[in-house]
């Protein structure tokens, strides 16, 4: 097997490997198609906040969140609610 067919082969898996997750994202999706969550890490990088911006959230009721054990999870129909909350109509 030559170098380029090793790497081929290695990026075929790679994209397969992707594929893979963004199937099972999308059954999932189906499955709930009225609400979907985000882990913590992701609602994080998704507002552009730290942790403890978030944490501060959850402790003072801006946004809703569920725990199971140590992980959070935000719906996002609360994370849509928050941002409407929030909007204001430029003039």
């Amino acid at each position: 097997m030559t170098h380029y067919d090793e790497f081929f082969k290695e990026q075929y898996e790679r994209i397969q490997k992707k594929l893979d997750l963004i199937e099972a994202k999308l059954i999932f999706n189906k499955q709930f198609p009225n609400d979907q969550f985000l882990d913590n890490p992701k609602f994080m990088e998704l507002m552009g906040i730290s942790g403890k911006t978030a944490q501060s959230w959850r402790d003072k009721g801006i946004i809703g969140y569920s725990q199971i054990g140590s992980k959070i999870y935000y719906r996002l129909s609360d994370i849509r609610e928050l941002l409407e909350k929030h909007h204001k109509q430029s003039v």
